[in-house]
């Protein structure tokens, strides 16, 4: 008994704890104070519920002030809050500390029980305190927090509903390029997308593309994780695309003066955008999840997608530390479950290796990806770009490019063609239908 207690102890500090990094997940939490031991996390979980019931802030000072200083002890007092804060390795595990907790509350409580069906036995008719006992048992495992019992009859209703009322070909968030869109049906909630390209094929470009396609629709927002370029480049970027100006002219600061004119409106389509861009370097998959969260609530009612520039260059775990094939795997795992829990749609850019270099057909295949196992595994669709002429200067293919699909867990595979206009960063539909493979 006494070591469940422990352990239930270390889950419920590294909850406290991610509560207290990030107050806003209280709004999510299913625990409940008589889930946590008695004493100190008890009396601080109530206290936190008890604030944002109220509309108080959660911070150090705030709850000083709401226990008042000569009672701080009773939630372990400034040093031990201060402790729970440096002690959270990841806000992104949130979810699973509250199932730890709540397995060992039951264990607990079935050991209270248990006992009591013993001491009742001996006192009482057995047959009485089994039954009893029985359902004392029956009734915590019914109160388990997951309101998700397997039944299929509300699914399959809204699976009628949705074939009895269809919404046309795109079903997910339009990328804005007609076949892509006609082949995938847009991008979907909960999926992981792999876009993955040599350097300077035009991963970025495409995905800035998408960016301001789906960020201009109200119904939508986009969060752009920019792990390798500053904010300011990208948004020059955006505007040299969306104004049709030449990205040497904004890069150098020399516009012409047609494009001053050029300028301003597409400062002001930029400036309406439902978008976010986040440009801390080496930032941490436990960032992103806080990140995205915060965006959620920020965009309430908007389907939210979520891009990532590029996968290789978020922070791993120190566990993994000197293996890049188990980080990386560990980073794609998360990705995928980020867009299954805070139901996003997750684009994130990658980075090829070498191999396709070698070979003499140089499009893209699966095994070209860096650390390529778990990420094949993981992702729902993983699509190539490949351009002929940044292999063959005389290719009759000149400013073409070629969004490859190579796997989509839902749908066809196969080639869509685009144009590239290279002096804008900008991408443009031909009126040319895509072959499935």
């Amino acid at each position: 008994m006494e070591d469940i207690i422990l352990y239930g102890i270390e889950a419920e500090q590294s909850l406290l704890g991610t509560l207290l990094i990030e107050p806003d997940l209280i709004k999510d939490i299913k625990t409940k104070p008589e889930h946590l031991s008695p004493g100190k996390n008890h009396n601080l979980l109530a206290t936190l519920l008890d604030m944002d019931s109220k509309g108080q802030p959660v911070d150090l000072l705030s709850i000083t002030e709401r226990v008042g200083r000569n009672n701080i002890g009773r939630i372990g007092g400034r040093s031990y809050l201060s402790e729970l804060m440096t002690s959270v390795a990841s806000t992104a595990n949130f979810a699973h500390h509250e199932k730890i907790i709540y397995d060992y509350y039951q264990r607990r409580e079935a050991i209270a029980i248990a006992n009591r069906i013993k001491e009742k036995a001996i006192a009482e008719e057995p047959a009485v305190a089994i039954h009893n006992g029985l359902n004392e048992l029956m009734g915590l495992d019914d109160s388990s927090g997951d309101d998700d019992d397997g039944s299929i009859m509300n699914d399959l209703v809204e699976v009628y509903d949705d074939l009895e009322n269809p919404t046309g070909e795109i079903t997910g968030i339009p990328t804005g390029f007609t076949e892509l869109d006609r082949m995938t049906t847009g991008l979907q909630k909960q999926d992981l997308i792999i876009i993955a390209a040599r350097p300077s094929v035009g991963k970025t470009a495409f995905a800035l593309n998408i960016a301001e396609g789906v960020s201009s629709k109200n119904e939508y927002a986009t969060g752009i994780f920019s792990l390798e370029m500053r904010r300011k480049l990208l948004l020059k970027r955006m505007l040299s695309s969306s104004g049709n100006i030449n990205t040497q002219n904004i890069r150098t600061a020399r516009l012409a003066e047609k494009d001053w004119g050029k300028l301003t409106n597409a400062m002001g389509s930029v400036s309406n955008l439902n978008l976010r861009i986040f440009d801390k370097p080496g930032v941490t998959i436990n960032e992103i999840w806080s990140k995205v969260r915060k965006m959620k609530r920020d965009y309430q009612g908007k389907d939210i997608l979520i891009i990532i520039d590029y996968l290789q260059l978020i922070t791993g775990s120190p566990k993994h530390k000197g293996n890049r094939t188990q980080e990386i795997s560990e980073i794609s795992r998360m990705l995928k479950h980020m867009a299954r829990e805070l139901d996003v749609c997750v684009i994130a850019l990658s980075q090829l290796s070498r191999a396709v270099e070698m070979r003499q057909d140089k499009r893209p295949m699966m095994s070209d990806i860096r650390e390529s196992g778990q990420i094949e595994q993981d992702a729902d669709v993983i699509g190539f770009l490949y351009r002929d002429d940044y292999y063959d200067k005389e290719s009759e293919n000149k400013n073409i490019i070629e969004i490859i699909i190579g796997k989509q867990r839902n749908g066809p595979t196969g080639t869509v063609n685009l144009a590239f206009v290279k002096e804008y960063g900008k991408f443009v539909n031909l009126e040319r239908r895509f072959e499935e493979a």
